[in-house]
């Protein structure tokens, strides 16, 4: 499952090359290096629980109109950046299709429990000697 959807991200994905940002030097705003990767994540056809990971995981990638935008860098070339993008959608497809661990149940002592409600208790304490000073406590 995991292997096919990445496979369609590849044939979806769209490369744009732009010049770099920030400051110049040896090429920096001349070339072309960077790599802009799209994939619409609802071209991906997707189980819903992976979906809605995926979602969660892009954060600030993940365009209005369902797009993952990964942004590469890092390189001098072309082909290095465009490497780079990949294996970022890949490691991104990857830990979206990694379902959460399951949550285990812990049952309480009763030492926990009194230790808990005590603590409790203490802090209440602390506060509840917090409020405003009245004239009938002086």
């Amino acid at each position: 499952m995991l292997a096919d959807t990445l496979a369609r991200a590849h044939a979806l994905a769209e490369e744009k090359f732009v010049a770099g940002s920030g400051p110049g030097g040896q090429n920096a705003n001349k070339v072309a290096t960077t790599v802009q990767l799209r994939v619409n994540i609802y071209a991906l056809a997707l189980p819903t629980p992976v979906f809605h990971r995926l979602k969660d995981l892009a954060g600030g990638k993940l365009t209005k109109e369902g797009d993952i935008l990964i942004d590469a860098r890092e390189y001098r070339t072309q082909e290095q950046n465009r490497e780079a993008a990949r294996e970022r959608l890949e490691d991104l497809l990857t830990r979206a299709f990694r379902p959460p661990p399951r949550r285990k149940k812990v049952r309480v002592n009763r030492v926990g429990k009194v230790k808990r409600l005590k603590a409790k208790k203490e802090r209440g304490a602390i506060k509840a000697n917090r409020g405003k000073v009245s004239r009938k406590d002086w």
